[in-house]
């Protein structure tokens, strides 16, 4: 029987239940799995119940706990505040649950691995003797300056600019998270981001979703403040290292997919001919900023597959759809890593969102970059700056980017020296990351020193 067999250890891990959240620790998981590590996964009740998921994702087993919010997830909440309350009360005593259930058994939990946006995880562990350590999914760079505002060695508001930060470029203001630049812009998220660090300094060792090749000037930098280990990318072995058996795929998909609509598609253009179009799914942009990112999509007269999202469907032209459908493709949702791998794409024009980036990275994808909120200005600097993998957009005075500036972006990108340019740079990071997950690379001795200290 399965649970008489005698692992190495057990790892609990427990994701923020959201789709950019869950993906990379669910790749983790996997990866520890094919290290002879009983691994359980943790998700809540309302995501196990609305997406049918399965009892294991292969050798990764799933348990639930409660957020408080079981018949409507977030959604039921109102909002951030009420929502992150609530999960703490009911979501720390469906752990312990779980912890206890696992005691007797012949592989109790000795590792809890968590997301340090639930960081009352660490102090369930620690209440059962557990070996913890908080799960990033943002870049380093980005961790790194919410470390420092949190530990009050980056004081806010900023005075002066450009900001100087040891192992970063210089910053502009609007090169930082955009908390740190607009402090009244959802506060509940940036108390939450800043809580990461709240008792991170209890925990064992803390894991980053990068790997060191990448960001190893910030890496150094914040290793001075903070232990940790870079374990990614974290994306489907597959496309890197292909090591972890049937691991074409992320597994739990948030959203309804029909893969074959965007891949027949694809498979009728030449190659390096269209440009993908995603933000992610959170991103709402404003009506008038839809606009423009149609026309500009339109006058490029390049390929085009937009992921749009149904409540972002009103805020495009009237009969956009009718006068591009020789040209473009739009769909509520895509199959991203598949896409991204198709011959056929020739750009990504993104939110700059740090699953997407690094996505981008391993497949050797160029970018177009138009970042939102939060991490992702920084992580656009990056791309722009230090990587040279992509444009960054310029935008105006009103805070809008206009379609002259996205249609001459996607015809530099696509046609352009510089798009040579970036392409020649994104082959580059790809050799790199596969490296990194490969035998013996950096990301592969890192995972294997956390499991020794396990075992």
């Amino acid at each position: 029987m399965e649970d008489s067999k005698v692992y190495r250890a057990h790892v609990l891990l427990l994701p923020y239940p959201s789709q950019g959240h869950i993906n990379p620790m669910l790749q983790f998981s996997k990866r520890l799995a094919s290290k002879g590590l009983k691994v359980t996964f943790a998700i809540t009740l309302f995501i196990s119940k609305s997406f049918s998921v399965p009892e294991s994702f292969g050798s990764v087993r799933i348990e639930t706990i409660s957020d408080g919010y079981d018949e409507g997830g977030f959604a039921e909440a109102g909002s951030v505040h009420a929502y992150l309350q609530k999960m703490e009360v009911s979501g720390s005593k469906t752990l312990a649950e779980i912890i206890t259930k696992h005691r007797s058994s012949s592989n109790p939990i000795g590792c809890i691995v968590y997301d340090p946006f639930i960081y009352w995880a660490l102090d369930v562990g620690k209440k059962f003797g557990l070996v913890a350590a908080p799960f990033f999914t943002q870049a380093c760079a980005v961790n790194y300056i919410y470390y420092l505002v949190h530990h009050g060695l980056l004081k806010l508001p900023i005075m002066e600019t450009p900001v100087s930060i040891p192992g970063l470029p210089l910053l502009e203001l609007t090169d930082m998270p955009s908390f740190i630049y607009d402090e009244e812009q959802y506060p509940a998220y940036f108390e939450m981001l800043l809580n990461q660090f709240s008792n991170s300094d209890k925990a064992d060792f803390a894991l980053v979703n990068t790997f060191y090749n990448l960001e190893s000037e910030a890496v150094d930098s914040m290793s001075k403040f903070f232990s940790f280990l870079t374990i990614g990318p974290t994306i489907p072995s597959f496309y890197l290292d292909n090591r972890v058996e049937n691991d074409k795929d992320y597994g739990l998909n948030l959203y309804k997919l029909d893969t074959s609509i965007c891949t027949n598609w694809l498979n009728t253009k030449p190659e390096r001919s269209v440009v993908l179009v995603s933000f992610g799914s959170m991103v709402c942009l404003s009506n008038e900023q839809m606009k423009e990112l149609a026309w500009g999509l339109k006058q490029s007269n390049f390929y085009f597959l937009w992921v749009v999202r149904p409540s972002e469907e009103p805020k495009l032209p009237e009969q956009f759809v009718e006068e591009i459908a020789d040209k473009g493709l739009l769909v509520e949702w895509c199959p991203q890593l598949e896409i991204l791998s198709n011959k056929a794409l020739g750009c990504f024009f993104s939110h700059a969102g740090w699953n997407s980036t690094i996505e981008a990275l391993s497949l050797e994808v160029p970018m177009i970059v138009m970042p939102q909120w939060t991490d992702q200005p920084t992580n656009a600097k990056c791309v722009e700056s230090i990587w040279k993998v992509g444009i960054r957009v310029r935008v105006d005075e009103d805070g809008i980017v206009k379609r002259e500036e996205i249609e001459h972006c996607i015809r530099e990108m696509m046609e352009g020296e510089k798009g040579n340019e970036m392409r020649k740079n994104s082959r580059k990071w790809r050799e790199l990351a596969i490296k990194a997950v490969s035998e013996g690379g950096t990301t592969d001795k890192n995972i294997d020193e956390f499991v020794s200290k396990l075992i």
